[in-house]
């Protein structure tokens, strides 16, 4: 009897171990179940359809190359036809090309951008272009309000903004809405400051917005509905002499301090627009470098001749110092 139960409890040992193992087994599914899958390889034909894409583009075009495989994320660089520079982002989903990819620019609205299986990036860009044609009209509204009227907001404005806000005088404003795809319309606007300066000035608005015609300039539209002499903005001119205007390209005072910029290493703006109603003020090598990237920018010997990237006037820089 005491050898049978000796042998009944036997078998308990290797029960036990088993449990364990069950348990150790568990654990490892649970940890195996908790980490991420993972991430899914593009196949070795996408990069070399990827860069033949960016061939038909044009490399020189390409100011970034970014995310986890280097190219899923693209950045281009899209001259407008009035020379404005835009930046392109195009994402190229892990399906990409079957699936379209997304785009990102600092504009007011994007466009929807076609895509079949047979499209390529080239494609992207040309449908961008087309769409920053549509967006001229508003921009030249923009570069309007800011050149003939005392903007006070936004100081740096990007092709993304649709509003400006106007000092009236007497510590009072107007903020205005642009449609961008009606910027001849009249514009939403709120006036800003004390109620009884304002109150000539809202009465006429509401009075005399029917009058507002698309097909004349803005800022004589704004003054006549608001019957209202508009201030005229202070220009670069008028910045005290020992202080120094933000240039209007890389928006900085001075230019970084670099053995590569030779003498114009830390320098201050040095070149100014020479339209009295303009006089944005440009590092002359910022203006010279934006030029280069325009194609009806003309070089005459060692000067080339484009256009102000604010008010259009002419403009001329040297190609190198001398």
């Amino acid at each position: 009897m005491e050898r049978a139960a000796t042998l009944s409890r036997t078998p308990a040992r290797p029960q036990a171990r088993g449990g364990e193992e069950a348990h150790t087994d568990a654990r490892k599914d649970a940890q195996t179940d908790a980490e991420p899958p993972p991430p899914r390889r593009r196949p070795a034909a996408f990069y070399s359809s990827v860069f033949a894409q960016i061939e038909e583009i044009g490399w020189e075009r390409v100011v970034s190359a970014t995310g986890d495989d280097g190219v899923s994320s693209l950045t281009f660089r899209v001259v407008d036809e009035q020379g404005r520079i835009h930046l392109l982002e195009i994402t190229l989903p892990i399906g990409y090309p079957a699936s379209p990819p997304s785009i990102a620019a600092e504009i007011p609205y994007l466009p929807k951008i076609q895509w079949s299986k047979t499209s390529r990036l080239k494609d992207v860009i040309y449908q961008f272009q087309e769409h920053l044609k549509i967006l001229q009209e508003f921009w030249s509204t923009m570069d309007e309000i800011d050149k003939v009227l005392w903007v006070v907001d936004p100081t740096k404005s990007t092709y993304a903004m649709t509003h400006r806000r106007l000092a009236l005088g007497d510590d009072c404003y107007i903020l205005l809405h642009v449609d961008p795809r009606k910027p001849r319309s009249l514009p939403e606007c709120r006036f800003l400051g004390a109620d009884g300066k304002l109150d000539r000035l809202i009465v006429n608005w509401r009075k005399n917005r029917k009058r507002w015609d698309v097909k004349g300039k803005f800022h004589e539209n704004l003054a006549g509905v608001l019957d209202f002499a508009l201030p005229v903005p202070h220009s670069v001119s008028s910045v005290k002499d020992d202080e120094q205007a933000d240039c209007g390209i890389c928006y900085a005072k001075h230019l970084p301090v670099d053995d590569e910029l030779g003498a114009h290493s830390g320098c201050a703006t040095d070149y100014t627009c020479e339209n009295p109603s303009c006089s944005r003020a440009f590092h002359s090598i910022c203006l010279r470098d934006w030029l280069r990237s325009i194609t009806t920018t003309r070089q005459s010997f060692d000067v080339l001749f484009g256009n102000c990237p604010y008010c259009s006037d002419p403009v001329a820089v040297k190609v190198a110092d001398r």
